[in-house]
């Protein structure tokens, strides 16, 4: 944390590059501020719970990474940080009640359980808690059935690779056919895919949240269950992939979008019917992996299909995780920011590599489908 602290030059390029800092327009809600915080908290200066609101604020989105020319590791200081928030600036209510939201989304059958419990609360949202409104909410009305993964899919034709693939959590549940289409699209260009039954969540939102023991025993669980004899670890979902590269497996940790576009589509791809698409850079694929041009190349390699960027393309949706329950205000702002955006492109479908990122997207979107870049390409197989 140190070191990240004295890169910072405090030039203000981050500024711009902040979704906290132009809704709320304050400096301590930019990057630049919080640094100067966490820096006075460290130094013993400023409490950690009089540093803690405008640390809760920031959506950890990592876009001030990319525009920062000193290169400040900004994920170096906000990660560790909110882990001395939990520790020192939270009464044990508080700590009981994060532990309990997180070990829910992280758990399917739990997550699921919750969802059914918030469509039979949805009469009574006004009298609800906030984070527990904003949650309801967001929650699609209704749940696509329960579906379980093979343990194990064979490559259609010569296998050109061997995957092992992270089913997800709140993905199981809110959106199957993304691992659905992901699998179908890797076996169709030769890929085998192993899903392992023992895996459990990544530990990226135990991780974004603070809990750093609880997601180094996630990854530490899973690393021992992924086979060893895969070309790669994939994953579908954004965040997951941006903290698993942090993590130690025995084989490379990619997106599917960058391995697929590295290993080459064979098949060939065309809609059915001529659609204009527009592609929405979830954060942690953009800024948390530098992955941009993969999903636009495959996505421009679907006959009938016309691609279309959204514009100021770098700020946040307001998912980030557990940010629209906790901060349900900005989250709600920046998505319609967002929609806004997107319906400017007239586009008739929204590409997304993240699930977050497409249900927040999905809140605050009539008419247009929102779908992810796998089920896109496998609509077109």
């Amino acid at each position: 944390m140190a070191r990240a602290v004295s890169t910072c030059v405090h030039c203000g390029f981050c500024l711009a590059a902040c979704p906290t800092y132009r809704v709320l327009g304050e400096e301590m809600d930019s990057p630049r501020g919080r640094i100067v915080l966490m820096k006075q908290a460290l130094e013993g200066t400023l409490t950690t719970l009089e540093a803690r609101p405008y640390i809760d604020r920031c959506l950890g989105c990592l876009s001030c990474e990319t525009a920062c020319p000193s290169g400040v590791r900004y994920r170096e200081l906000v990660v560790p940080f909110r882990t001395v928030i939990r520790r020192d600036a939270q009464s044990a209510s508080e700590r009981l009640w994060r532990r309990t939201l997180v070990g829910t989304v992280e758990s399917p059958a739990r997550f699921r359980a919750a969802i059914l419990a918030a469509q039979l609360a949805r009469p009574l949202l006004r009298v609800l808690p906030v984070p527990l409104r904003s949650m309801a909410l967001l929650l699609p009305r209704r749940l696509p059935p329960r579906e379980k993964l093979p343990t194990h899919v064979p490559s259609q034709g010569a296998r050109r690779a061997r995957v092992a693939l992270l089913a997800g959590c709140a993905q199981q549940v809110l959106r199957p056919s993304i691992n659905r289409a992901t699998v179908r699209v890797l076996t169709a260009n030769g890929v085998e895919v192993v899903i392992p039954g023992a895996q459990r969540c990544c530990g990226a939102l135990s991780l974004h949240s603070g809990l750093a023991e609880r997601a180094a025993a996630a990854a530490a669980h899973n690393a021992k269950v992924f086979p060893v004899d895969v070309d790669a670890i994939l994953t579908n979902a954004a965040g997951c992939g941006s903290a698993m590269k942090e993590q130690s497996f025995s084989a490379p940790v990619r997106d599917v979008v960058e391995f697929l576009d590295t290993l080459g589509v064979r098949t060939p791809m065309r809609l059915r019917k001529p659609a204009v698409v527009a592609y929405h850079d979830a954060c942690h694929l953009a800024h948390g992996q530098e992955i941009r041009a993969a999903p636009r190349r495959l996505l421009e390699k679907i006959t009938g299909l016309t691609l279309v960027d959204i514009g100021d393309a770098d700020l946040c949706c307001g998912s980030a995780g557990l940010y629209n329950i906790e901060q349900p205000e900005t989250a709600a702002e920046l998505g319609r920011r967002k929609a806004s955006a997107v319906r400017a492109t007239a586009a008739e479908i929204v590409a997304t590599g993240n699930i977050g990122c497409l249900t927040q997207l999905a809140a605050h979107l009539t008419g247009i489908p929102v779908q992810h870049t796998l089920e896109v390409l496998d609509s077109a197989i």
